[in-house]
């Protein structure tokens, strides 16, 4: 399976490039994993609707490129559906099985994802009614692919 995670903004933190380094070689045994990392969009602290949504709509656009006919695109979005690490597994092992290799994961900037990338996106997953940094959000999300690989291999993992 190949693994694509489209993700808004530079990770700057040394303990999340680490732990993601970490998860990602680990990882790196069931399936091939890319992080594609794009510029987020600069604009100031306060924006109008119309503001905000322009930047969403560049950065959407950014994402959109990267994303093949083929890719089964997974997008985090506070609305989508909230799953168990065991239903990510079995989602991920079903896409396997059905010949849907390429699973793109996206992760937008601050302002979430424009209409256009959910529109695009085959599912949308919520991991909270929270709201977490994207650059943490990357490091939750590789960590729980890596575990959705062992559960669906049957090999011991924390619980």
């Amino acid at each position: 399976m190949n693994i694509t995670i489209i993700t808004v903004g530079k990770l700057k933190e040394k303990y999340l490039k680490q732990g993601i380094a970490e998860y990602t070689k680990r990882l790196g045994a069931y399936a091939k994993i890319d992080i594609v990392e794009l510029a987020d969009e600069k604009a100031p602290e306060v924006l109008s609707d119309s503001e905000m949504q322009q930047v969403k709509n560049k950065e959407g656009e950014r994402i959109l490129s990267k994303i093949s006919p083929d890719h089964h695109v997974i997008a985090l979005a506070i609305q989508g559906k909230m799953k168990s690490s065991e239903e990510l597994a079995d989602t991920l092992d079903k896409l396997a099985t059905y010949g849907k290799s390429k699973v793109a994961f996206i992760i937008g900037g601050s302002l979430g994802l424009s209409d256009d990338v959910l529109k695009r996106a085959d599912e949308k997953l919520s991991f909270s009614k929270m709201t977490f940094p994207h650059q943490l959000m990357r490091l939750v999300l590789v960590e729980q692919v890596y575990r959705a690989f062992r559960i669906n291999r049957g090999e011991p993992y924390h619980k």
